[in-house]
């Protein structure tokens, strides 16, 4: 049974308990997603005061200005750790979990426009300058420490990088992480500029070609468009996971 247990977690574990497990990733500490605390059951409000506390002190000692959580899931964080959050400035989501196998995915209209390459050194640099472009709207410092990641993931044996060209141009990307059963789909994007030409469904296309021995599996942010396409494409949805950050200014 496929699960968010399933799902690759960029970060190390610095501390588990019978509570939770707090994951840290001082090699980009921006990123929220690499930097939080999961909850292994659901917290009281006094619980989940406590363990922000903890984090944000702990974040302070690095420079980090943010804490998140992850609260069990398929399940809602109770009422008055809700209100709580909202009181004190928290951005709250929630994020749901969806599979597919390769064959269930509906045929693609062959595009010769399009073209969709595995990437390699020849091509290393162009993809990494695709990224930063997209990933400048959260900063300068955070594209940069992005691009570094992309470095590490390149050597990774079980991640794959792809890049999809329109018209010789630059337009779309996607991370594949490979396990024995699984291929999981991260970092689906398309340029803003190639948008509606169907990359991202080419770019999928060729996940199931590659891999049609696995399941496919991917997260989608629960209030983002990109959900109801991957609905309309066959995948079967597995349930949600709550999360919430808060920004300091200081």
């Amino acid at each position: 049974m496929i699960t968010f247990e399933n799902i690759n977690t960029l970060g190390h574990l610095v501390i588990e308990n019978h509570q939770y497990k707090h994951i840290h990733y001082p090699e980009m500490l921006l990123r929220y997603d690499s930097n939080f605390i999961e909850f292994k059951n659901t917290p009281s409000l006094a619980e989940f005061k406590n363990a922000e506390n903890y984090l944000r002190n702990y974040h302070l000692k690095n420079g980090q200005k943010h804490v998140k959580f992850y609260f069990p899931a398929n399940e809602k964080p109770a009422v008055e750790i809700l209100d709580y959050m909202k009181k004190t400035g928290y951005a709250i989501g929630f994020l749901e979990l969806y599979t597919i196998q390769p064959r269930q995915f509906p045929s693609v209209v062959d595009n010769p426009d399009i073209e969709i390459d595995v990437v390699t050194d020849k091509t290393l640099e162009t993809f990494l300058e695709l990224q930063y472009q997209q990933d400048l709207e959260f900063g300068s410092e955070f594209a940069n420490q992005k691009i570094e990641l992309h470095k590490r993931n390149f050597e990774e044996q079980n991640i794959l990088q792809l890049i999809a060209f329109y018209k010789g141009n630059p337009a779309g990307s996607v991370d594949v992480i490979v396990s024995k059963e699984t291929a999981e789909i991260d970092s689906l994007g398309v340029d803003e500029n190639f948008q509606k030409k169907g990359i991202g469904s080419r770019l999928q296309k060729f996940v199931m070609e590659k891999f049609h021995d696995k399941t496919i599996i991917l997260v989608a942010d629960g209030e983002d468009t990109p959900r109801e396409m991957y609905r309309r494409q066959n995948y079967q949805n597995h349930g949600f996971k709550y999360h919430a950050h808060k920004v300091y200014e200081n």
